[in-house]
């Protein structure tokens, strides 16, 4: 059985959400968000970057939850939540996949480390407005991308939506989108209604 070391509000509810879509059995075990707890040997045996989530199954241990998404679904997906590999499809899956945390979650982090984060003396406010704004050009393209689709694919729900889904729901928290991004926000209101988001955004 998988166990996912697990913190409310990390990427640790990808992985959750994921497994939950797949219907596999996971122990969730949830661990203190406190910067002793994450320094600490015990923690970085398994996360040696200190940070959340981490996952185990068997004498496998990882860290990097796009990494835990992709070794999943190759080891027990059964071909689910992705196109075939090698297709069309799959390279913009793919595509999805990378942006959803290389490109969009890197500025949405920025905001959060200068609003809520690191202590106040060390906020610079022209970071984070820089940051709102370069998330806010990001958003504008998924938004668009959704204008003739319901999902990030054409063929539906993947777990490119559940990478997605995590950086929207921390851009929302943020305060970094509006309303007057009507596609994302009838997406990210489509993918909230799904149990498998619901179970791992109260995990």
């Amino acid at each position: 059985m998988l166990t996912i070391y697990h913190a409310p509000g990390t990427r640790s509810m990808r992985v959750i959400w994921l497994c939950h879509e797949l219907g596999l059995p996971i122990e969730i075990e949830t661990i203190p968000f406190t910067a002793d707890f994450r320094a600490s040997p015990e923690w970085r045996q398994k996360s040696p970057t200190g940070k959340v989530p981490a996952m185990q199954d068997g004498a496998l241990v990882m860290f990097e939850s796009g990494a835990m998404v992709d070794y999943i679904l190759d080891r027990y997906g059964e071909g689910r939540l992705r196109p075939q590999p090698g297709s069309h499809a799959d390279a913009i899956y793919r595509q999805w996949c990378w942006f959803a945390e290389a490109t969009l979650a890197r500025p949405i982090g920025d905001v959060a480390q200068h609003t809520r984060v690191r202590a106040p003396e060390d906020r610079i406010p022209a970071v984070a407005d820089d940051a709102r704004q370069r998330a806010l050009a990001f958003l504008q393209v998924v938004d668009q991308s959704l204008a003739q689709t319901d999902y990030l694919l054409p063929e539906g729900f993947t777990a490119a939506d559940i990478m997605m889904g995590y950086s929207l729901m921390l851009g929302e928290r943020l305060g970094v989108w509006d309303a007057h991004l009507t596609h994302l926000v009838a997406y990210y209101e489509r993918l909230k209604t799904r149990p498998g988001f619901q179970v791992a955004a109260t995990a």
